[in-house]
């Protein structure tokens, strides 16, 4: 979340307004508290403004939460005039509205009809949406009732644990993740800190036999049985809502013990290493591989950590036992949306030209930034390298260093390299082939930057490195040898 612009501007609203002397209160810990500070906040600067009071807070954000729910459900994030109306908010008093929750509901101009209408984000909408199931379930609004979804109407024939665990379910089965969010900030509303933040706007209060116990042991369950590591992350998540940490902590033992390598892992608790790795407060510059493999092999472990892949700039695979499942992993990785990884080790890993191939595909893809590859010693030939350079011509303009050192690559795996130096996007600098530097005028001085060395040496079966190559060949690096 504070990759996203608007998250990290609510949370210095909120932080501003809770460390001035005029509040006090413990510090938002978890995404739901600082979403309903900021209603909150927001519904008080209402009040500063003195806007005319024709509804309570209370059905305000009712009536707000419904047509967020409403949209949700639909997959909507900008809605029309007829929408409002059926929430029961009047059209003409939509600039009212807008105003009374002013950064949190905007108004904008279509192209073609006239008025539409959207949250500031999808995540405002998210917490609208599930604040208004809870409110509707504890205040029992049965005027709410009537104009409720099918689905939503069944959450309130259970009790409040039979409706947690209706809305796991329902985000499980999403295909697109679209309520992920919405689940946490259900979870969360549910907890005793939130409660007390919105007591004004509740009509009941919770009961003292009212508590997530179930609602943690289903999802935990759900943890154990799902074969997701992406939907295991959000769970965890969820936990965190309801303030239940056991599963997590139990791998941040496994992780500061370092001998999380020798242990057998199951899915559920691949998930929590996951999820511990990416809510780490140290940043997760770096993915070595090798601190994992062990009773678990590599391409297991990248499948389960892929989540973990995608955040880090740096992949280190060296020497792991990559085979063409984990390449496919990597490939996810390398294509994904946006695409962080920077650099790529796989040196020492026994790849085959079809797990080259997944790789360059992935690389020809435009998401994919990456800047160094490394692939040291993995038994590529002609076909994995022309592959490579495929994708080089596809998508030239990050790459800067690759490494093919120790690889049977040939004269004719070079030369697809060397021609690419015509193309006025290429950006590679270096390339390595051999462990011996030579280096080549790969672009003209006035096309910097230039690539600056060829290694041969390693690829060459004859003692004489230069007799592998025709005498134009040879010309090519005289300058540089003379």
């Amino acid at each position: 979340m504070c990759h996203i612009p608007l998250f990290c501007w609510i949370s210095a609203a909120v932080l501003k307004k809770m460390l001035s002397r005029a509040e006090s209160g413990e510090i938002p810990k978890t995404l739901t508290q600082m979403y309903t500070h900021f209603l909150l906040l927001q519904t008080n600067i209402k009040h500063e403004k003195d806007y005319e009071k024709k509804v309570t807070d209370e059905y305000m954000i009712l009536k707000l939460g419904k047509l967020a729910y409403k949209q949700l459900e639909k997959g909507n994030v900008i809605f029309y005039e007829e929408d409002l109306r059926e929430c029961g908010i009047d059209v003409t008093e939509a600039s009212v509205y807008s105003g009374l929750c002013s950064q949190i509901f905007r108004e904008e101009l279509g192209l073609y009809q006239g008025k539409v209408f959207c949250f500031v984000h999808l995540s405002v909408q998210e917490h609208l949406a599930a604040l208004y199931v809870h409110l509707s379930y504890k205040n029992n609004r049965s005027q709410f009732f009537s104009c409720l979804s099918s689905e939503l109407s069944l959450f309130f024939t259970y009790n409040l644990s039979d409706v947690h665990q209706r809305a796991v379910d329902e985000a499980l089965q999403s295909k697109n993740g679209h309520l992920d969010l919405f689940l946490r900030f259900l979870l969360g509303l549910s907890v005793n800190a939130n409660q007390s933040i919105l007591q004004r706007l509740m009509k009941q209060t919770r009961s003292s036999s009212d508590r997530n116990e179930k609602t943690v042991e289903y999802i935990k369950e759900k943890i154990r049985t799902i074969n997701s590591t992406e939907k295991s992350i959000n769970l965890f998540h969820c936990l965190n809502e309801l303030g239940d940490h056991s599963l997590v902590e139990e791998m941040q033992h496994y992780l500061r013990s370092g001998r999380i390598s020798e242990a057998k892992l199951s899915s559920s608790q691949w998930s929590a290493v996951a999820f511990v790795l990416l809510t780490s407060e140290k940043k997760q510059d770096k993915f070595r591989l090798m601190e994992f493999v062990g009773a678990n092999k590599a391409d297991l472990i990248l499948q389960k950590l892929l989540p973990v892949i995608k955040e880090s700039r740096k992949a280190e695979l060296s020497y792991c036992g990559v085979t063409d499942e984990g390449c496919a992993v990597l490939a996810s990785a390398l294509r994904s949306n946006p695409s962080h990884l920077r650099e790529l080790d796989l040196t020492g890993n026994n790849l085959h030209d079809s797990d080259m191939k997944l790789i360059s595909a992935a690389l020809a893809n435009h998401h994919c930034k990456l800047e160094i590859l490394r692939l040291c010693n993995c038994g590529l030939r002609y076909e994995g390298c022309a592959a490579l350079a495929s994708a080089l011509i596809s998508n030239p303009e990050h790459l800067r260093e690759l490494d093919l050192s120790g690889n049977n690559v040939g004269e004719s795996g070079l030369n697809l390299f060397t021609a690419l130096k015509n193309s006025p996007h290429y950006k590679l600098e270096t390339l390595q082939i051999s462990s011996f530097p030579l280096r080549l005028p790969f672009i003209d001085g006035a096309q910097q930057p230039f690539l600056p060395f060829h290694n041969l040496q390693g690829n060459l079966h004859s003692n004489n490195p230069l007799e592998y190559f025709s005498s134009d060949s040879f010309m090519d690096f005289y300058p540089l040898i003379h």
